[in-house]
């Protein structure tokens, strides 16, 4: 399997994480994203939209960091990180949602404006963080991960733009269950880092 990387994107480092975890060999192929290798092919023939992560495991091509988890969860990772059960999937599936939604405009856009530059509205992004982070320390007081009582997908989903939110100027001592969860999370056998963790 290829994952076709940038080593400071947590969209990418989720992905490289769970494998980590799970104990799945990825063969990682840095791309040159600032030389804008991703918006030109041959990367735009596996990933029109032009974004990283890519995943080629096979004749299979995802490109999306949600989608690639399920898949390598579901394939390679046993029924402790995917079960079978529709419901405990969607339990799952709701973290992954918050992950692209409320974390990815929130702390993860924060980010972009202070670490990368980007144009986007920092007020924005900051205010969309402040209503996500309260409700997942309040979610993480009752309970050490965020589904099922046991690290899943769901906790590499949402760990990286949470853990990097300094990064982009949000201070996370306010949330000492958030806090505990990051510290968890560093310790689970074959943890990975990444630069800003």
């Amino acid at each position: 399997m290829k994952l076709y990387d940038l080593e400071l994107s947590g969209n990418c480092y989720k992905v490289r994480l769970f494998a980590a975890l799970a104990n799945i060999e990825l063969e990682i192929v840095p791309v040159d994203f600032l030389g804008g290798e991703h918006k030109r092919p041959p990367l735009t023939e596996l990933n029109p939209w032009g974004e990283l992560p890519i995943l080629v495991d096979g004749e299979r091509v995802l490109r999306d960091s949600q989608a690639i988890l399920v898949h390598l969860a579901g394939t390679y990772g046993g029924a402790a990180w995917w079960p079978a059960e529709a419901h405990l999937q969607a339990e799952i599936v709701q973290w992954l949602s918050t992950a692209a939604n409320e974390i990815q405009h929130g702390p993860a856009s924060a980010r972009l404006v202070d670490k990368f530059g980007y144009a986007i509205d920092k007020a924005g992004t900051l205010a969309k963080a402040a209503r996500i982070l309260p409700l997942l320390d309040a979610h993480l007081a009752e309970r050490d991960w965020l589904a099922l009582s046991r690290p899943t997908i769901a906790d590499c989903a949402v760990f990286p733009y949470v853990a990097l939110a300094p990064e982009g100027g949000i201070e996370l001592a306010p949330y000492p269950n958030i806090l505990r969860w990051i510290e968890r999370v560093k310790r689970l056998p074959g943890y990975l880092a990444m630069p800003g963790t």
